[in-house]
């Protein structure tokens, strides 16, 4: 027998995995450059979100929760398989042209200092405000504004590198 409250629990998690899953993913393609690897990273954190959802679902950005899961989750993916040789570009453009996301945009986006990089993803793609940014990553908002306009007048300068 299902209860009222489980089912509207399901169907709030099932309505924001449908409206949060693609920009997640794009986030997290944003900072790994593999697809699969940024498929499997996003589909643990919606797992671990699951898990959660009474908490996460209170937390001010769900979505920025998810994105800060599975780059943690890489992380210890990393840490596991530091040892390994990786292939570089293996499935890069395959990933990127699925998005349909620029591969300029993303080479540049990928070149930004880690905490430029998070602040990128979170405030542009995500499109959460400065504050909420602030508080997923544990910083001041002034340092969110630093660091993204940092970021962004590192981009414009690579962007018409690449244009011109």
């Amino acid at each position: 027998m299902r209860t009222p409250g489980v089912e509207r629990e399901r169907k709030d998690f099932a309505d924001f995995y449908q409206r949060s899953r693609d920009n997640c993913l794009r986030a997290v393609l944003a900072g790994t450059g593999d697809r699969a690897l940024a498929e499997d990273l996003v589909a643990e954190a919606f797992a671990r979100a699951w898990a959660s959802w009474q908490k996460v679902s209170r937390h001010p950005a769900p979505a920025a929760w998810v994105v800060r899961t599975a780059l943690n989750l890489r992380v210890s993916w990393w840490r596991r398989r530091r040892r390994e040789v990786a292939l570089d570009g293996h499935d890069r453009a395959l990933a990127e042209a699925d998005l349909g996301t620029d591969d300029a945009l993303l080479t540049a986006v990928r070149r930004l200092p880690k905490r430029q990089r998070e602040v990128v993803v979170l405030r542009i793609w995500l499109d959460l405000d400065t504050n909420a940014v602030a508080e997923v990553l544990g910083i001041s908002a002034r340092t969110v504004a630093v660091h993204l306009s940092r970021a962004t007048a590192t981009l414009r300068a690579q962007i018409v590198l690449v244009a011109s």
